[in-house]
């Protein structure tokens, strides 16, 4: 009895795994989101104004989700 519900659980605890690899929603808005990264440093390297810009934003960003409260207050205006 017991190797039976050990083997059903090693079943289902399989199927809930593999299920769980092979869901891949959300990748798209990951892919988007480093294209629009790999675009704002390339923007960066060429455009010098607008690289104080792109950086200032993710030093925020960056400050944000290290929760630096401080980095992550908007710069008051332009």
């Amino acid at each position: 009895m017991f190797f039976i519900l050990a083997t059903q659980w090693i079943t289902l605890l399989a199927s809930r795994l593999l299920r769980f690899l092979k869901n891949n929603e959300g990748a798209s808005g990951i892919e988007y989101a480093l294209i629009a990264g790999m675009v704002a440093v390339a923007i960066a390297a060429f455009v010098p104004d607008i690289s104080s810009a792109i950086t200032n934003t993710f030093t925020t960003l960056q400050g944000a989700l290290e929760g630096d409260t401080t980095a992550a207050a908007p710069s008051g205006g332009s």
